[in-house]
């Protein structure tokens, strides 16, 4: 009795690696509607949104993997939120095979709110997005 798979498939050659279409529904956030679908750097900046807006590990809707990890963030000091942030959004965003990495990661306080602005690196090209945090 064999103990692996037995199949008709060789992988002696080697083995080809697709990208798959980022086709997607597109979100219009300010009429709260899907108006059709995106796709390219429209689809990857909604993904983007999506990623840093949902806390992972919370919803039972969304992959284990999927969302950014807020918990702990909140009312610490703006030294730890600023650098636990950068690596926070570094690995939620980089489960996205279209995202290459993130630069220009700038942040600043302003009373209890730090606001950091970042360049989103794909491979359709570079989006703006910026988040906020309420600190101590």
């Amino acid at each position: 009795m064999a103990t692996l798979p037995v199949g008709g498939i060789d992988i002696s050659n080697g083995v080809r690696f697709e990208q798959q279409p980022s086709k997607t529904w597109l979100i219009d956030t300010a009429a709260k509607r899907i108006r059709g679908e995106t796709e390219g750097l429209a689809a990857v900046r909604q993904a983007v949104e999506i990623i840093l807006n949902v806390e992972r590990f919370r919803w039972q809707i969304y992959r284990p993997y999927s969302g950014m990890q807020w918990d702990g963030l909140l009312g610490r000091d703006p030294g730890y939120v600023a650098s636990e942030l950068q690596r926070r959004i570094r690995d939620a965003l980089m489960m996205d095979d279209r995202v290459r990495g993130i630069s220009g990661f700038t942040y600043s306080v302003d009373g209890d709110i730090l606001t950091a602005s970042l360049t989103v690196n794909t491979v359709y090209g570079d989006t703006q997005t910026t988040v906020e945090v309420t600190v101590d």
